[in-house]
């Protein structure tokens, strides 16, 4: 299968929904053409079936036999893309580092990182009892080992 007509066909058809994005596209050994796709405002069915059929029309299956599978990412799927992250600005996020775990609101993010804000509470500094304390974490892309969308309800 010519992997790079595929990669074009993809894009052709992202690009016809600007709100639409690519976040993942792989090929099985049994010739499966997975491909995910995320948006501004979510997914609807219909543009993944648009974005199947774009692909599916213009490749031979006389020539070869394929498979396609166009999908949103699953919500217990991890962030992978900076575009996901400000999807989800204001939200509360989960984020596994190397060093720590850390749940917070996802309060702004750039080129470089996120940042984070939650509340905890803490003993105070003079006497008896317990304050509640506003924290802030900066967070290089590159320090976040998986970040997911806590899923509250």
């Amino acid at each position: 299968m010519e992997l790079d007509l595929v990669k074009k066909l993809v894009d052709e058809a992202i690009n016809e929904n600007h709100s639409l994005f690519l976040i993942d596209l792989n090929f099985t050994t049994d010739n499966k053409i997975r491909v995910v796709v995320d948006g501004d405002q979510g997914v609807a069915l219909k543009e993944c079936v648009r974005i199947s059929r774009h692909i599916e029309h213009h490749l031979d299956r006389d020539h070869e036999d394929f498979a396609i599978e166009v999908t949103s990412p699953d919500i217990t799927q991890p962030l992978s893309t900076e575009r996901q992250f400000k999807k989800n600005l204001n939200k509360v996020l989960k984020i596994k580092t190397e060093k720590e775990n850390i749940e917070g609101t996802l309060v702004d993010l750039n080129e470089e990182g996120i940042s984070l804000q939650w509340k905890v509470r803490e003993p105070k500094p003079i006497g008896k009892g317990k304050i509640t304390v506003e924290k802030n974490a900066t967070i290089a892309f590159k320090s976040i080992k998986e970040a997911k969308v806590k899923i509250t309800f």
